[in-house]
């Protein structure tokens, strides 16, 4: 387009008998001038149009998001933002507003309206719908071996027996136990006794060929120890001494080769071990023990190593919502998962989502704030961006669940409002949380 003008405007000074382009000279700033004034028009064009489509242009008189009627994407962006709605056509001409986007059916065509309500949560959320683990409120231990190098054994871990080491699997760090039977391995703590009356304890694993079963030692004492184990054939059991051996079998029968998901809750002498979705082996009464640290083993070798990621063990659990938001106006959830980096919800998550989908059910004029809080690692304006996109996620996910959008609203705020230190894996870990706040 640029090059068509300069073509016409040249014509029109030849025929004018004004000198040509290259006789100018003097004039050339003048020249210069217009063909700037020509591009700047150009890209007010293009940054207008991106704005219309991507939902920036706000209305100044009524604070409404500006879309084009056929840009669903724009209609769900506000939608995502329960913001008001002005719908133009692609001359910029209103063609009608909705005083809320949850009345966007009401003003834009049919199929863009339907295509504008949030979309469904990325991940395997129907499988996990009965999913009820919920971590505890206090992450004493977490570690996921990306601040290691490969090759070496990493900073926060013991190793009791037998041998292991950092490797990558699929281009990501994971913790292999490679030689033993079996090999032990501990967190790192500042204390030997770190685990109160209620605690639980939640990690990745990787099955392959058959291979892969993990063992959880629950510690009273160096010889005292309660077994929960992991195993690749279907079954996961339980050994407490002197107490129970039970077993239950994994739904569906021997799980699939790949990463899976296990976890432990242990609250007041009761226990209850996951593998993925479902909730395997319940164990009521423990004996009244009352373990005080954890050790991860499996018998390994280099060919068959047992290997894990993602561990967290945390304090606490089974807190009143209602009573956390009558007395603390907030709660403060670590179960809600992402990948780092990323607002997809990860399905892990849904024990907490049913939690906050029971309380609003229960509690019809309630409504919440959702606000993303990160750790402190990247740049501000980063971690602003990202735990905005995770609060808007998780609101999508709970509109997912049938709960009207017009009850929820979302902020991010990434690392401005720490709770912990930002120094330590754990401390991070506690600064990365979703809190839902009660509002008028």
């Amino acid at each position: 387009m640029l090059r068509s003008s300069r073509t016409l405007l040249v014509a029109i000074l030849v025929i004018a008998g004004a000198p040509t382009l290259s006789a100018l000279g003097a004039q050339g700033g003048i020249i210069d001038r217009m063909k700037q004034k020509a591009r700047d028009k150009i890209q007010n064009r293009i940054d207008s149009t991106a704005d219309t489509l991507s939902g920036r242009i706000v209305d100044q008189a009524t604070g409404a998001i500006v879309c084009v009627a056929t840009n669903n994407a724009c209609l769900a962006n506000a939608v995502s933002q329960d913001k008001p709605v002005k719908v133009v056509d692609a001359s910029g001409k209103q063609v009608s507003s909705a005083d809320s986007a949850q009345a966007v059916a009401a003003v834009a065509p049919a199929g863009a309206a339907a295509q504008a309500a949030p979309a469904a949560p990325a991940g395997d959320f129907k499988a996990y719908q009965n999913y009820d683990f919920v971590p505890g409120d206090k992450i004493v231990f977490e570690d996921d071996f990306t601040s290691d190098r490969d090759g070496e054994f990493p900073a926060h871990w013991k190793l009791l027996k037998g041998q292991a080491v950092i490797n990558k699997l699929q281009g990501a760090p994971v913790f292999a136990l490679t030689d033993g039977n079996y090999v032990e391995v501990t967190p790192r703590m500042t204390t030997a006794s770190y685990l109160t009356n209620a605690f639980t304890v939640e990690f990745d694993y990787y099955r392959q060929g058959g291979e892969g079963d993990v063992l959880v030692f629950l510690v009273l004492d160096p010889d005292n120890r309660s077994q929960i184990a992991f195993n690749h054939d279907g079954v996961s059991s339980a050994y407490f001494p002197n107490v129970a051996d039970l077993n239950a079998s994994y739904p569906g029968g021997d799980a699939a080769d790949g990463w899976h998901h296990a976890a432990l809750v242990f609250k007041s002498g009761q226990l209850k071990v996951y593998q993925d979705q479902y909730r395997v082996l319940v164990m009521p009464d423990a004996g009244g023990i009352q373990p005080h640290s954890i050790e991860i083993a499996g018998a390994a070798s280099q060919d068959h190593p047992v290997i894990i990621r993602n561990v967290r063990i945390a304090n606490g659990g089974g807190m009143n919502l209602i009573d956390k938001l009558t007395k603390e106006g907030r709660i403060v959830t670590h179960g809600i998962l992402f990948d780092p980096n990323k607002s997809d919800v990860k399905p892990q998550s849904m024990g907490t989502i049913k939690q906050i989908v029971d309380l609003l059910n229960a509690n019809p004029a309630l409504k919440l704030e959702i606000d993303g809080h990160t750790d402190a690692d990247g740049s501000a304006a980063t971690n602003l961006t990202l735990s905005q996109s995770r609060a808007d996620a998780v609101k999508a996910l709970l509109v997912s669940q049938g709960i009207a959008a017009n009850r929820l609203t979302t902020k991010g705020y990434g690392a401005t409002k720490p709770i912990d230190s930002n120094t330590t894996p754990e401390g991070k870990a506690n600064n990365r949380r979703v809190e839902f706040v009660k509002t008028p």
